[in-house]
């Protein structure tokens, strides 16, 4: 059985214009992100060095680490906007899911690090170099800029539906994590406490380590198609369901593309509705999807006759195609009865109905002797379940 697709994915909506001003968002917040390190980079460098203190300027190191990043993300939020071709025929997101990835490995790299700083910190605290005061000034500014900066990239995040600016987001946060373990420790060993930096710098290690392995983990599965959780896909299902002419669903199945989120479904209709007629509740289930869930840019909707998940009865053979099943039709007619005005052929159950029309002028005939030529040649051909011979009153 090979029931008809129709793919939806080049409709004429407004939508379209939505992913150019998503990428224009996602750029204007990374540029916001570069230069504010830039800039504490700088700082950070200048004020570490004049004041004698090795953590603000092992700090900035990780501010210019930040740079890298927020580059990677301007150009992916540039190209990963970039339309469909023939290469990529469901765009370019996925750009987005493998820079969040890297991201998230970062994180988790970041987190490690502090962990082992840590450590090594703890060991010799004795070693630790005292510090101008000045230092201390830098990174509380430092963490109230990283802060801001954190806060003002998550809401755009959010805003834009993008992953990776959130996963940026959360780099700043580790950066002004860093910078408070810095503030903590520069305030420490003026008042005389200097374990207070290595046992922050633990403790937000750990932070960062698991936000990053989570980050990356989301991206991982966004990777290999993983669906959408149940309570969303029960929400489509309902949806679908009460779509006027559907009257079964089943494999639906869900992924998701950066901000977007692909949805294949296979609907089943009354099986003796016209092509025609099939195809315009294929059309009503993709527009009320895309109505009440804005976030499912492109569904797939596959026509069935019936269930294809129910068992179906044992074939009795091979199902002729319709050339041959005119060509039988036509023997049982006879060479000399009327030519069918119109015949429709349902493939069902893995069997065969037929509806021969007739208009009534060209009826048979004899249509008892056709009744008992049919009813005889089907008892020798089982994979016919019915065929029926109506006269079409109206041309």
């Amino acid at each position: 059985m090979h029931p008809s697709e129709y793919p939806h994915n080049a409709r004429g909506d407004a939508s379209e214009d939505l992913p150019l001003a998503r990428s224009r968002g996602i750029q204007r917040a990374t540029l916001i992100a570069i230069g504010t390190n830039a800039t504490l980079t700088i700082g950070q460098v200048i004020i570490g060095l004049f004041a004698n203190a090795f953590s603000l300027v092992a700090d900035a190191a990780h501010t210019l680490s930040d740079l890298v990043t927020d580059l990677l993300v301007l150009l992916a939020g540039r190209h990963g906007a970039d339309p469909a071709d023939n290469d990529h025929p469901y765009g370019h997101g996925r750009i987005e899911t493998i820079t969040s990835l890297l991201l998230g490995a970062v994180l988790a790299a970041v987190g490690i690090g502090f962990l082992l700083s840590s450590g090594v910190r703890l060991q010799n605290m004795s070693n630790l170099p005292p510090v101008h005061p000045a230092a201390l000034a830098m990174a509380i500014l430092t963490l109230f800029a990283k802060e801001g900066l954190f806060r003002y990239t998550l809401a755009a995040s959010r805003r834009l539906r993008a992953p990776m600016l959130e996963a940026n987001a959360w780099h700043a946060r580790s950066d002004a994590a860093s910078s408070l373990v810095v503030a903590v420790g520069i305030g420490g060993s003026i008042a005389g406490y200097p374990f207070l930096e290595p046992l922050a710098a633990a403790v937000v290690g750990f932070l960062i380590l698991h936000m990053g392995l989570k980050l990356g983990w989301k991206a991982i599965r966004e990777l290999i198609d993983t669906g959408l959780p149940e309570e969303d896909v029960a929400r489509l299902r309902l949806t679908i369901e009460s779509t006027p002419g559907v009257i079964g669903l089943h494999e639906l199945r869900t992924r998701r593309m950066a901000d977007r989120v692909l949805c294949d479904a296979h609907v089943q209709v009354n099986p003796r509705i016209t092509v025609s007629e099939g195809h315009r509740i294929s059309d009503n289930v993709y527009f009320a999807v895309r109505a009440r869930h804005p976030e499912v840019k492109d569904v797939l909707v596959h026509i069935d006759p019936e269930d294809d998940d129910v068992m179906q009865s044992v074939p009795a053979g091979p199902l002729p195609e319709r050339a041959t099943i005119e060509a039988e039709i036509g023997a049982l007619i006879g060479p000399d009865g009327p030519h069918p005005r119109r015949t429709l052929v349902h493939y069902l159950g893995q069997r065969l109905e037929v509806d021969v029309f007739f208009t009534q002028d060209e009826a048979p005939a004899s249509v008892d002797a056709l009744k008992q030529r049919t009813t005889a040649w089907m008892a020798a051909h089982p994979q016919y379940r019915r065929i029926s011979f109506f006269i079409q009153i109206a041309p």
